[in-house]
């Protein structure tokens, strides 16, 4: 499916649930993908709101890619460009963050912390999400009776804390729109408002919740 499909999708949904239709914005999952087929797929001759938000799990693989589009010229082709980071968050891949706008899985409060070291360093720091555990035992993210304590952590270590992110359960929709209403929740209890919820298989169940960033990437690359 094409790029500008799967905005017509997005917007249509969002229309359909009575939000404005740029209220649900699309994060290309660029991970596992070239330059090559980025700049192909997503960013010649299309016509995405800025800024263009990109999306590595790896922090390699980030550092590389941020690299090398500096090389390639993008922001100066393409526009303004974010890199969102939505892997697990490890300690001696903080480093790797240093380019990043928001990061999308804080879970435990000494990833905050050591994020906002890191981020004295850099002179500046990313905004951050907290990732809510969706009950599946394999899955990461924090808790629902922990969420609160580490909103207060990551708070006190100086860091913007956005919203949630959640990745609901895979094949069965309407478990995911069960898992997205409740991060909805849970964001307006703590009174925020960026929640970063719905992938290829299941965005048009997030965006009746709230969903206000799309995680998107096999369904942008087939």
């Amino acid at each position: 499916m094409s790029l500008n499909q799967v905005l017509s999708e997005i917007r249509s949904a969002a229309q359909q649930a009575g939000r404005a239709p740029e209220s649900a914005r699309l994060v290309v999952v660029s991970k596992g993908q070239s330059l090559e087929s980025i700049e192909e797929k997503i960013l010649t001759g299309r016509a995405l709101p800025a800024p263009i938000m990109l999306a590595e799990n790896r922090g390699q693989d980030l550092r590389d890619k941020v690299r090398q589009a500096e090389e390639l010229g993008w922001q100066e082709r393409f526009g303004p460009l974010e890199w969102h980071f939505i892997g697990p968050l490890q300690r001696n891949k903080i480093k790797y963050l240093e380019p990043v706008s928001l990061v999308h899985t804080l879970e435990e409060a000494w990833q905050a912390e050591a994020i906002a070291e890191a981020a004295h360093k850099w002179g500046h720091a990313p905004a951050v999400l907290l990732q809510l555990h969706n009950g599946e035992a394999q899955k990461h993210g924090v808790a629902p009776e922990h969420l609160k304590a580490l909103y207060h952590a990551a708070v006190q270590t100086g860091l913007e804390v956005r919203g949630l992110m959640v990745m609901a359960p895979y094949g069965d929709l309407a478990a995911a729109q069960r898992v997205f209403a409740e991060t909805a929740r849970h964001a307006a209890d703590l009174g925020l408002s960026e929640l970063s919820m719905g992938m290829s298989d299941d965005f048009l169940q997030a965006i009746p919740e709230g969903a206000t960033l799309l995680r998107i990437g096999r369904r942008l690359f087939l």
